[in-house]
């Protein structure tokens, strides 16, 4: 939540303690960049254990307003924790490419890019940044913050209608780091910038200005991932170690 500013985990937090008539405080399981959309986030919370899952549902389709929506809610383990459990957050990136621009019902989740985009100068430069790897060149950078990340998928495909969409999947990400990831690679596709540079700047240790941040909108959290119940506590657990970089 953010003082004064509309944000998706105040509206859920107002809505169910208006529902639960109860505080509800949600832990998340990653926040978004302003104008980023998610149709895969995931929060826990402490409920009343008189709550029906199913009817929870239901009430708060009818409460929430038509851009929030919560698909399904079910009990979890005690050592369940949105964030810190997860394993990895996956995300896509929509780009279209064709000279019209984006489709008029996709234009909120597709950047219009015009430029020529080779595919296969992206995903030579994308298969170099794969790893765990410093990426401060990539982050804006967050007081006490790690921005070691251990980066699982980074690929692009096209598509019939000449949208190109980046698959990008990480342990975690810091702030700004996909759609700064995004923005250098869109450059590596027009050939403003050479296949090697993207991961030229992993050596940097602090952000790099010459990488240009591509536009939220563009941008959807699509997945979390979480381990068997039975792995959870010691997930959790390793998440919270601050992380350097591995000795290789």
């Amino acid at each position: 939540m953010q003082p004064g500013l509309r944000t998706v985990c105040g509206i859920l937090t107002d809505a169910l303690a208006t529902v639960l008539r109860t505080p509800v405080a949600l832990t998340v399981a990653g926040r978004t960049d302003a104008g980023v959309h998610a149709t895969g986030q995931v929060a826990h919370a402490d409920l009343p254990g008189d709550a029906d899952p199913d009817r929870l549902v239901r009430r708060l389709a009818r409460l929430l307003p038509p851009d929030v929506r919560v698909r399904a809610v079910r009990p979890v383990p005690p050592a369940f924790d949105a964030r810190f459990g997860a394993l990895r957050r996956h995300y896509r990136y929509r780009v279209a490419t064709a000279p019209h621009g984006a489709e008029p019902l996709r234009a909120r989740d597709t950047l219009a890019w015009p430029h020529p985009l080779d595919l296969d100068a992206v995903n030579a430069a994308s298969a170099h940044l794969l790893g765990e790897h410093d990426f401060a060149a990539f982050c804006r950078r967050r007081e006490g913050a790690t921005t070691v990340r251990a980066l699982q998928e980074l690929r692009w495909t096209g598509e019939a209608d000449g949208v190109v969409t980046a698959a990008v999947a990480a342990d975690a990400f810091c702030h700004s780091m996909v759609r700064s990831l995004v923005g250098a690679l869109l450059d590596v596709g027009r050939g403003r910038r050479a296949v090697g540079w993207p991961a030229d700047l992993l050596t940097r240790r602090e952000r790099a200005s010459e990488v240009p941040v591509a536009p939220a909108h563009g941008l959807t959290l699509v997945a979390v991932d979480y381990p068997p119940d039975a792995d959870l506590a010691a997930r959790a657990e390793r998440t919270r170690n601050v992380r350097t970089p591995s000795t290789r």
